[in-house]
Protein backbone atom coordinates (compact mmCIF):
# COMPACT_ATOMS: atom_id res chain seq x y z
CA UNK A 1 0.00 0.00 0.00
CA UNK A 2 1.46 3.25 -1.06
CA UNK A 3 1.93 5.78 1.56
CA UNK A 4 1.80 9.44 1.16
CA UNK A 5 5.54 11.47 -0.07
CA UNK A 6 6.97 13.65 2.29
CA UNK A 7 7.01 17.14 0.29
CA UNK A 8 10.45 18.80 -0.75
CA UNK A 9 11.89 20.83 1.26
CA UNK A 10 11.00 24.63 0.36
CA UNK A 11 13.74 27.17 -0.24
CA UNK A 12 13.96 29.55 2.44
CA UNK A 13 11.95 32.67 1.27
CA UNK A 14 14.88 35.35 2.86
CA UNK A 15 16.42 37.21 0.22
CA UNK A 16 20.30 37.89 0.46
CA UNK A 17 19.50 41.68 0.51
CA UNK A 18 17.51 41.39 3.59
CA UNK A 19 19.58 39.36 5.72
CA UNK A 20 22.73 38.78 4.36
CA UNK A 21 25.29 38.85 7.34
CA UNK A 22 26.61 34.94 6.65
CA UNK A 23 27.23 36.07 2.95
CA UNK A 24 24.80 33.32 1.55
CA UNK A 25 22.53 33.76 -0.79
CA UNK A 26 18.98 32.41 -1.30
CA UNK A 27 17.09 32.16 -3.83
CA UNK A 28 12.95 33.38 -3.89
CA UNK A 29 10.93 30.43 -4.24
CA UNK A 30 6.74 30.79 -5.25
CA UNK A 31 4.68 27.14 -4.99
CA UNK A 32 2.87 26.91 -7.88
CA UNK A 33 0.80 23.89 -9.27
CA UNK A 34 3.99 22.59 -11.62
CA UNK A 35 6.82 22.37 -8.84
CA UNK A 36 4.22 20.81 -6.49
CA UNK A 37 4.56 17.06 -6.98
CA UNK A 38 0.82 15.63 -6.63
CA UNK A 39 -0.04 13.19 -4.22
CA UNK A 40 -1.72 9.88 -4.94
CA UNK A 41 -2.72 7.08 -2.76
CA UNK A 42 -4.72 6.94 0.11
CA UNK A 43 -3.80 9.33 3.24
CA UNK A 44 -2.51 8.21 5.86
CA UNK A 45 -0.99 10.77 8.87
CA UNK A 46 2.62 9.09 9.56
CA UNK A 47 4.12 9.42 12.66
CA UNK A 48 7.19 12.04 12.21
CA UNK A 49 8.54 14.24 14.26
CA UNK A 50 7.78 18.21 13.86
CA UNK A 51 5.09 19.64 11.09
CA UNK A 52 3.59 15.87 9.50
CA UNK A 53 1.78 16.72 6.85
CA UNK A 54 3.30 18.70 3.71
CA UNK A 55 0.11 21.06 3.52
CA UNK A 56 1.20 22.35 6.70
CA UNK A 57 5.01 22.66 5.93
CA UNK A 58 4.06 24.47 2.40
CA UNK A 59 1.39 26.85 4.31
CA UNK A 60 3.93 28.03 7.05
CA UNK A 61 6.48 28.62 3.99
CA UNK A 62 3.66 30.33 2.15
CA UNK A 63 2.99 32.64 5.20
CA UNK A 64 7.10 32.92 5.99
CA UNK A 65 7.63 34.48 2.47
CA UNK A 66 4.70 37.36 2.41
CA UNK A 67 5.51 38.02 5.83
CA UNK A 68 9.93 38.42 4.71
CA UNK A 69 8.82 40.22 1.63
CA UNK A 70 6.64 42.90 3.51
CA UNK A 71 9.21 43.31 6.07
CA UNK A 72 11.84 44.05 2.95
CA UNK A 73 9.43 46.09 1.36
CA UNK A 74 9.34 48.23 4.54
CA UNK A 75 12.84 48.58 4.74
CA UNK A 76 13.56 49.21 0.86
CA UNK A 77 11.12 52.43 0.94
CA UNK A 78 12.49 55.91 2.07
CA UNK A 79 10.94 57.29 5.45
CA UNK A 80 8.12 59.30 5.39
CA UNK A 81 7.64 62.88 6.80
CA UNK A 82 5.01 64.83 8.85
CA UNK A 83 3.99 67.77 8.74
CA UNK A 84 1.98 69.29 11.68
CA UNK A 85 0.12 73.15 11.51
CA UNK A 86 2.29 75.59 12.82
CA UNK A 87 -0.36 76.21 15.90
CA UNK A 88 0.53 72.74 16.90
CA UNK A 89 4.15 72.55 16.14
CA UNK A 90 4.61 76.02 18.15
CA UNK A 91 3.01 74.36 21.27
CA UNK A 92 5.19 71.39 21.08
CA UNK A 93 8.32 70.95 23.81
CA UNK A 94 11.43 70.56 22.36
CA UNK A 95 12.87 67.39 21.90
CA UNK A 96 15.92 67.86 23.53
CA UNK A 97 14.17 69.16 26.83
CA UNK A 98 12.66 65.80 27.36
CA UNK A 99 14.05 62.80 29.97
CA UNK A 100 16.24 60.75 28.57
CA UNK A 101 15.67 61.35 25.31
CA UNK A 102 17.57 64.76 24.53
CA UNK A 103 20.75 62.73 24.50
CA UNK A 104 19.39 60.27 21.18
CA UNK A 105 18.64 64.03 19.14
CA UNK A 106 22.01 65.69 19.96
CA UNK A 107 24.53 62.34 20.14
CA UNK A 108 25.77 62.93 23.27
CA UNK A 109 28.29 60.02 24.02
CA UNK A 110 26.87 57.70 26.53
CA UNK A 111 28.03 58.60 29.70
CA UNK A 112 25.90 61.87 29.00
CA UNK A 113 23.24 60.05 28.36
CA UNK A 114 23.01 58.14 31.51
CA UNK A 115 23.52 60.71 33.91
CA UNK A 116 20.54 62.57 31.67
CA UNK A 117 18.21 59.52 32.13
CA UNK A 118 19.50 59.03 35.99
CA UNK A 119 18.75 63.09 36.78
CA UNK A 120 14.90 62.02 35.86
CA UNK A 121 14.08 58.36 36.90
CA UNK A 122 10.83 57.55 35.40
CA UNK A 123 8.91 56.98 38.85
CA UNK A 124 9.26 61.07 38.69
CA UNK A 125 6.42 60.74 36.34
CA UNK A 126 2.96 62.50 36.70
CA UNK A 127 4.63 64.46 39.73
CA UNK A 128 3.48 68.20 39.80
CA UNK A 129 5.69 70.66 40.71
CA UNK A 130 4.05 71.68 43.71
CA UNK A 131 4.82 67.96 45.00
CA UNK A 132 8.36 68.30 43.90
CA UNK A 133 8.85 71.57 45.61
CA UNK A 134 7.19 69.76 48.58
CA UNK A 135 10.31 67.01 48.15
CA UNK A 136 8.27 64.28 46.78
CA UNK A 137 10.47 62.00 44.04
CA UNK A 138 8.21 58.82 44.43
CA UNK A 139 5.07 58.31 41.82
CA UNK A 140 3.73 56.08 44.02
CA UNK A 141 4.19 58.21 46.94
CA UNK A 142 2.74 61.38 45.21
CA UNK A 143 -0.41 59.27 44.51
CA UNK A 144 -0.94 57.95 47.74
CA UNK A 145 -0.48 61.68 49.04
CA UNK A 146 -2.91 62.88 46.77
CA UNK A 147 -5.35 60.04 47.54
CA UNK A 148 -5.22 61.14 51.38
CA UNK A 149 -5.93 64.66 50.47
CA UNK A 150 -8.76 64.24 48.60
CA UNK A 151 -10.07 61.95 51.34
CA UNK A 152 -9.12 64.46 54.14
CA UNK A 153 -11.24 66.70 51.92
CA UNK A 154 -14.01 64.82 51.49
CA UNK A 155 -13.76 63.81 55.30
CA UNK A 156 -13.74 67.47 56.06
CA UNK A 157 -16.59 68.40 53.32
CA UNK A 158 -18.56 65.43 54.96
CA UNK A 159 -18.04 66.89 58.42
CA UNK A 160 -18.90 70.28 57.31
CA UNK A 161 -22.50 68.60 55.90
CA UNK A 162 -22.94 67.02 59.35
CA UNK A 163 -21.78 70.09 61.48
CA UNK A 164 -24.38 72.31 58.65
CA UNK A 165 -27.02 69.84 59.69
CA UNK A 166 -26.37 69.77 63.44
CA UNK A 167 -26.70 73.42 63.69
CA UNK A 168 -29.51 73.61 61.26
CA UNK A 169 -31.35 71.06 63.88
CA UNK A 170 -30.65 73.19 66.94
CA UNK A 171 -31.99 76.35 65.09
CA UNK A 172 -34.85 74.80 63.92
CA UNK A 173 -35.24 73.11 67.44
CA UNK A 174 -34.33 76.96 69.16
CA UNK A 175 -36.89 78.51 66.88
CA UNK A 176 -39.53 75.93 67.86
CA UNK A 177 -38.53 76.03 71.56
CA UNK A 178 -39.06 80.16 71.28
CA UNK A 179 -42.24 79.70 69.33
CA UNK A 180 -43.62 77.20 72.30
CA UNK A 181 -42.21 79.93 74.91
CA UNK A 182 -44.21 83.05 73.05
CA UNK A 183 -47.58 81.22 72.23
CA UNK A 184 -47.68 80.15 76.18
CA UNK A 185 -46.20 83.76 76.98
CA UNK A 186 -49.51 84.97 74.95
CA UNK A 187 -51.87 82.50 76.14
CA UNK A 188 -50.90 83.70 79.81
CA UNK A 189 -51.29 87.24 78.63
CA UNK A 190 -54.82 86.63 77.16
CA UNK A 191 -55.95 85.00 80.42
CA UNK A 192 -54.46 87.51 82.35
CA UNK A 193 -56.45 89.99 80.20
CA UNK A 194 -59.30 87.72 80.02
CA UNK A 195 -59.32 87.76 84.09
CA UNK A 196 -58.80 91.80 84.09
CA UNK A 197 -61.67 92.22 82.00
CA UNK A 198 -63.57 90.28 84.07
CA UNK A 199 -62.42 91.43 87.74
CA UNK A 200 -63.27 95.32 85.75
CA UNK A 201 -66.74 93.98 84.61
CA UNK A 202 -67.95 92.64 88.00
CA UNK A 203 -66.25 95.94 89.15
CA UNK A 204 -68.88 97.82 87.31
CA UNK A 205 -71.74 95.47 87.47
CA UNK A 206 -71.30 95.66 91.24
CA UNK A 207 -71.11 99.71 90.95
CA UNK A 208 -74.20 99.51 89.20
CA UNK A 209 -75.94 97.23 91.11
CA UNK A 210 -74.83 99.60 94.39
CA UNK A 211 -76.02 102.77 92.27
CA UNK A 212 -79.40 100.82 91.55
CA UNK A 213 -79.93 99.16 94.91
CA UNK A 214 -79.96 102.96 96.58
CA UNK A 215 -82.68 103.44 94.70
CA UNK A 216 -84.71 100.07 95.45
CA UNK A 217 -85.54 98.66 98.84
CA UNK A 218 -86.61 95.04 100.03
CA UNK A 219 -90.67 94.86 100.27
CA UNK A 220 -90.64 94.05 103.76
CA UNK A 221 -88.41 92.79 107.42
CA UNK A 222 -88.07 90.31 109.82
CA UNK A 223 -88.95 87.48 106.99
CA UNK A 224 -87.90 84.36 105.47
CA UNK A 225 -89.08 82.73 101.97
CA UNK A 226 -92.03 80.57 102.67
CA UNK A 227 -92.72 79.75 98.45
CA UNK A 228 -90.90 80.46 95.24
CA UNK A 229 -92.13 81.29 92.38
CA UNK A 230 -93.16 78.47 89.89
CA UNK A 231 -93.57 75.99 92.92
CA UNK A 232 -96.34 73.11 92.22
CA UNK A 233 -99.04 72.53 94.49
CA UNK A 234 -102.63 72.10 94.95
CA UNK A 235 -103.26 74.76 96.75
CA UNK A 236 -102.86 77.31 93.77
CA UNK A 237 -105.48 77.56 91.76
CA UNK A 238 -103.14 77.86 88.53
CA UNK A 239 -101.31 74.84 90.13
CA UNK A 240 -98.06 76.00 90.33
CA UNK A 241 -97.02 79.26 93.08
CA UNK A 242 -97.05 82.55 90.86
CA UNK A 243 -95.10 84.90 93.46
CA UNK A 244 -92.79 85.16 96.18
CA UNK A 245 -94.20 85.08 99.56
CA UNK A 246 -91.66 86.74 102.71
CA UNK A 247 -93.65 85.11 105.84
CA UNK A 248 -93.24 87.90 108.40
CA UNK A 249 -95.38 88.73 111.74
CA UNK A 250 -98.83 90.37 111.14
CA UNK A 251 -98.08 94.09 110.94
CA UNK A 252 -94.76 93.75 109.48
CA UNK A 253 -94.43 97.40 107.47
CA UNK A 254 -94.67 96.65 103.57
CA UNK A 255 -93.04 99.25 101.98
CA UNK A 256 -92.15 100.10 98.09
CA UNK A 257 -89.53 99.04 96.00
CA UNK A 258 -89.11 101.61 94.30
CA UNK A 259 -90.88 104.86 93.09
CA UNK A 260 -93.78 105.28 91.09
CA UNK A 261 -97.74 105.38 91.55
CA UNK A 262 -100.14 103.29 92.65
CA UNK A 263 -102.57 101.77 90.14
CA UNK A 264 -104.74 100.57 92.84
CA UNK A 265 -105.54 99.47 96.07
CA UNK A 266 -108.21 97.35 97.84
CA UNK A 267 -109.25 93.99 98.27
CA UNK A 268 -109.25 91.36 94.88
CA UNK A 269 -110.79 88.20 96.48
CA UNK A 270 -107.75 85.35 97.08
CA UNK A 271 -105.55 87.78 97.31
CA UNK A 272 -107.08 89.25 100.27
CA UNK A 273 -106.06 93.43 100.10
CA UNK A 274 -103.78 94.04 97.52
CA UNK A 275 -101.98 97.23 96.32
CA UNK A 276 -100.26 97.54 92.88
CA UNK A 277 -97.44 100.21 92.34
CA UNK A 278 -96.43 101.01 88.72
CA UNK A 279 -93.13 101.96 87.94
CA UNK A 280 -91.95 104.45 85.18
CA UNK A 281 -91.51 101.69 83.15
CA UNK A 282 -94.47 100.01 83.18
CA UNK A 283 -93.41 97.19 85.56
CA UNK A 284 -96.10 96.50 88.37
CA UNK A 285 -95.35 95.14 91.30
CA UNK A 286 -98.21 93.51 93.73
CA UNK A 287 -98.60 93.51 97.37
CA UNK A 288 -101.03 90.97 98.13
CA UNK A 289 -102.81 89.22 101.80
CA UNK A 290 -102.04 92.58 103.43
CA UNK A 291 -103.56 93.39 106.89
CA UNK A 292 -104.14 97.28 106.22
CA UNK A 293 -102.88 99.72 103.18
CA UNK A 294 -101.78 103.17 103.75
CA UNK A 295 -101.81 104.35 100.35
CA UNK A 296 -104.74 104.77 97.73
CA UNK A 297 -104.81 104.51 93.88
CA UNK A 298 -103.30 107.89 92.05
CA UNK A 299 -100.70 108.56 94.78
CA UNK A 300 -96.97 108.93 94.01
CA UNK A 301 -94.58 106.68 96.32
CA UNK A 302 -90.44 106.84 96.87
CA UNK A 303 -87.75 104.41 97.28
CA UNK A 304 -88.71 102.34 100.60
CA UNK A 305 -92.02 104.28 101.39
CA UNK A 306 -94.46 102.58 104.02
CA UNK A 307 -97.62 101.47 101.87
CA UNK A 308 -99.40 98.82 103.95
CA UNK A 309 -98.59 95.99 106.77
CA UNK A 310 -98.29 92.73 106.32
CA UNK A 311 -101.45 90.36 106.74
CA UNK A 312 -103.74 87.47 106.28
CA UNK A 313 -106.42 87.86 104.29
CA UNK A 314 -107.64 86.17 101.23
CA UNK A 315 -106.49 82.45 100.53
CA UNK A 316 -104.08 82.11 102.97
CA UNK A 317 -102.84 79.54 105.88
CA UNK A 318 -100.55 82.21 107.85
CA UNK A 319 -99.38 85.99 107.60
CA UNK A 320 -97.02 86.52 104.87
CA UNK A 321 -96.64 89.11 101.95
CA UNK A 322 -97.32 87.51 98.60
CA UNK A 323 -95.23 89.66 95.85
CA UNK A 324 -95.66 89.04 92.17
CA UNK A 325 -93.91 91.11 89.71
CA UNK A 326 -95.69 91.67 86.00
CA UNK A 327 -93.59 93.06 83.14
CA UNK A 328 -95.18 96.11 81.23
CA UNK A 329 -97.15 93.26 78.73
CA UNK A 330 -98.82 91.54 81.99
CA UNK A 331 -96.33 88.31 82.17
CA UNK A 332 -95.50 87.47 85.42
CA UNK A 333 -91.44 86.86 86.02
CA UNK A 334 -89.88 85.31 88.86
CA UNK A 335 -89.83 88.43 91.89
CA UNK A 336 -86.36 87.03 93.78
CA UNK A 337 -84.65 87.19 89.93
CA UNK A 338 -86.16 90.70 89.61
CA UNK A 339 -84.76 91.97 93.04
CA UNK A 340 -81.74 90.17 92.81
CA UNK A 341 -80.90 92.16 89.42
CA UNK A 342 -82.04 95.72 91.02
CA UNK A 343 -78.85 94.71 93.86
CA UNK A 344 -81.12 93.70 96.51
CA UNK A 345 -80.10 90.50 98.91
CA UNK A 346 -82.99 88.51 99.40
Amino acid sequence: MASNQPAPEAPSPFRSDSFGDEGRTWEEWNPTEESIRPVRGRHRVAKQRGLARSSTVLGVGVIAAVGAGGMATAQSKPPVSISLPDSIADNLPDAKSLPGVGAFMSGDSDSDHETVAASSPLTTAGITAAEAEGGATDAGEALRARILQQAEQQQAGADAEAKAAQEKAAAEAAAAQAAKQQSVAEAEAAAKKKAAEEAAEKKAEAERLAKLAASYAVPTSSYYISSTFGQAGSMWSSGHHTGLDFAAPTGTPVKAVHSGTVKSAGYSGSYGYRTVLELDDGTEIWYCHQSSMDVSAGQKVTTGQTIGRVGATGNVTGAHLHLEVHTADGTGIDPMAWLRGKGLTI
